[in-house]
């Protein structure tokens, strides 16, 4: 069986990692993967003839030559080198989880540290068992800081994910009612991503050697959340948290002065006690604490306010998350990639208080939410229908029932996205701002070209 140590000295020769035959590098390292679906050591050989210098497998019936390399599980030892590997690294590794905005922040993190440093963050939203070790592998010699995103949807995944990139700073963005069949509940959310100051705050040293032993580390915390300020209270940390929020006391604090849709921060230093303006190009006032996180992490790490201001300015939100497109005729809020009752209910927060001559909902069902699921689309209908706004459209089966079940008014629902396309082709809508909000497997994307 090949060690972890004798894939390391191949890694170093050859450092590019691929798990995907269709975007093999060559002198790559192949590590065949198994999936519910398909199983990638017998891809093995046709990963060889593509290029790849090596081919890491766990069934020896794969093994045409010997650049294929056994070992007893590919995904353990894909874990494994990327541990070992973060263990050679001397550079500030920035962990970050949350309910909602983890890769909106994080990408506002990356676009504020990239003025400075040479900065690695997490791409698109690699951020589970498989992109965490893939990111970390990616990070040479010339990275002189990674910002990496974990996500989760059960307990202990956040523990896992910091033993694999273990973070020196971290972020927790904030916790809510996401992934609740999982997690057993907002209690159990709570639990989970507090893993992560479980890691930055630990009762006693981990076992086994390395540089980062003593595991101490700083939490950036947002001091508007009582949830957070809660949990941190329960922590002992050898290294102060450093907040960001309202407060004078918090390293930075900041206002919204601009909602129309793009938000105009003014923010300041309580250090300096300097105060500086910044357009941004997101929507959404749920989006200041994101910002505020992202500015905080630039004065801490002694950006000049500048630098840290163009991060804030040039950085350009895609992927359909709190994104503005206009069309000839409406105002899209695009903010579709995924939906849960915390993220839903902001949303529709911030519609209402915008400046707008008409504004509309389209929201779609939220997934993963097990037994509270009727429960939370009554809450959101309940919101929607509270909040000023000319028009409402529910998309799916569980705000469906909640209407047939209630007989809700003011408002229309369908039971599929294919129904709400036929009627909006039949009535369009026009000289609108439109929030279109949903979880992805909604697939709300295919209606925007309706507007």
């Amino acid at each position: 069986m090949t060690t972890t140590d004798q894939l390391y000295q191949l890694y170093l020769q050859h450092p590019s990692i691929n798990t995907d035959t269709r975007k093999i590098a060559p002198g790559s390292l192949f590590f065949a993967l198994k999936g519910e679906k398909f199983d990638a050591n017998t891809f093995a050989a046709q990963a060889l003839e593509a290029g790849a210098a090596y081919v890491i497998i766990d069934n020896a019936e794969y093994r045409v030559n010997e650049q294929c390399l056994l070992v007893d599980d590919v995904l353990t030892a894909l874990q494994d080198l990327a541990r070992h590997h973060r263990c050679q690294l001397k550079i500030p590794v920035i962990g970050l989880t949350g309910t909602n905005g983890k890769t909106t922040t994080k990408e506002l993190i990356n676009a504020v540290l990239s003025q400075h440093f040479k900065t690695l963050a997490t791409q698109g939203n690699l951020n589970n068992h498989i992109g965490v070790p893939l990111t970390i592998l990616s990070i040479d010699a010339s990275h002189q800081m990674a910002v990496i995103e974990m996500g989760a949807n059960h307990q202990k995944e956040i523990e896992f994910l910091c033993s694999i990139s273990q973070p020196t700073h971290g972020l927790i963005t904030n916790v809510g009612k996401a992934h609740l069949e999982g997690f057993g509940g907002v209690e159990g959310v709570k639990i989970a991503k507090g893993e992560l100051y479980d890691w930055l705050a630990p009762q006693s040293p981990p076992n086994g050697g390395g540089a980062f032993d003593s595991r101490a580390g700083v939490a950036f915390i947002n001091n508007n959340s009582a949830d957070l300020m809660a949990m941190q209270a329960r922590r002992k940390f050898a290294i102060p948290p450093v907040f960001y929020g309202d407060a004078i006391d918090d390293l930075v604090s900041g206002e919204i002065t601009t909602n129309d849709p793009l938000l105009t921060l003014r923010w300041t230093n309580n250090s300096s006690g300097e105060s500086y303006t910044v357009k941004t190009q997101l929507t959404g006032a749920y989006n200041l604490n994101n910002i505020l996180a992202a500015i905080c992490i630039g004065v801490y790490f002694k950006l000049p306010a500048a630098e840290i201001n163009k991060g804030i300015e040039t950085y350009q939100p895609k992927n359909n998350r709190s994104q503005i497109v206009h069309t000839a005729t409406n105002t899209l809020i695009c903010d579709y990639y995924n939906a849960n009752p915390s993220s839903m209910a902001v949303a529709i927060e911030n519609i209402g208080k915008l400046q707008a001559n008409r504004k509309v909902l389209i929201l779609g069902d939220m997934f993963e939410l097990g037994d509270e699921a009727a429960a939370e689309h009554t809450a959101i209908i309940e919101k929607a229908l509270q909040t000023e706004v000319d028009e409402r459209i529910f998309i799916g089966k569980e705000f469906s029932i909640q209407n047939s079940k209630f007989k809700i008014q003011n408002a229309s629902f369908y039971s599929s996205a294919d129904k709400a396309i036929a009627a909006l082709k039949a009535n369009p809508i026009k000289n609108s701002t439109i929030l279109v909000k949903g979880s992805r497997g909604m697939a709300l994307e295919r209606l925007v070209e309706l507007f």
